[in-house]
């Protein structure tokens, strides 16, 4: 019998990051933890930028609705496991408002997957898992699916 009580999967839409949560909810079957799936968007940068630039309300709030739909649509494929499940949205960078949530809910374990990228790309922007890792105020365990 594990010791986990909450356990916090970001949920990217990938096939990673559902396997992530598949492993999530069966480690949470044999401890009884709960199982807390986020989502974190963050606008373009585009769209943060120090310009005064009005976002409109409508384009925020189908931003919203959409990653809340699509959020929901992964915990139905695990929500017959027995498990408690808690979704999370929070509009922030996905390693920044996966620490902040992990801190918040007093997760004892991030289940992520991990989608490596290649060349340039990895070498200036790192990866979400990566920059999770350095500074995650808990353990990280990476999953990474068959299926790419």
């Amino acid at each position: 019998m594990s010791h986990f009580q909450s356990i916090l999967v970001p949920m990217d839409f990938s096939s990673h990051a559902s396997a992530a949560l598949k492993l999530a909810v069966r480690m949470a079957q044999d401890s009884g933890a709960t199982v807390h799936v986020l989502h974190a968007y963050a606008l373009p940068l585009a769209l943060n930028s120090p310009y005064p630039v009005k976002i409109p309300e409508t384009l925020l709030e189908a931003l919203r609705e959409e990653a809340a739909r699509k959020l929901e649509d992964s915990l139905a494929a695990v929500r017959d496991s027995g498990v408690k499940l808690e979704s999370h949205l929070v509009q922030a960078s996905p390693a920044a408002g996966i620490c902040e949530a992990a801190e918040e809910l007093g997760a004892d374990l991030i289940v992520m997957g991990t989608r490596g990228l290649t060349g340039l790309a990895h070498v200036l922007l790192g990866s979400v898992a990566e920059r999770t890792l350095r500074v995650a105020p808990c353990p990280v365990l990476t999953v990474k699916s068959d299926e790419d």
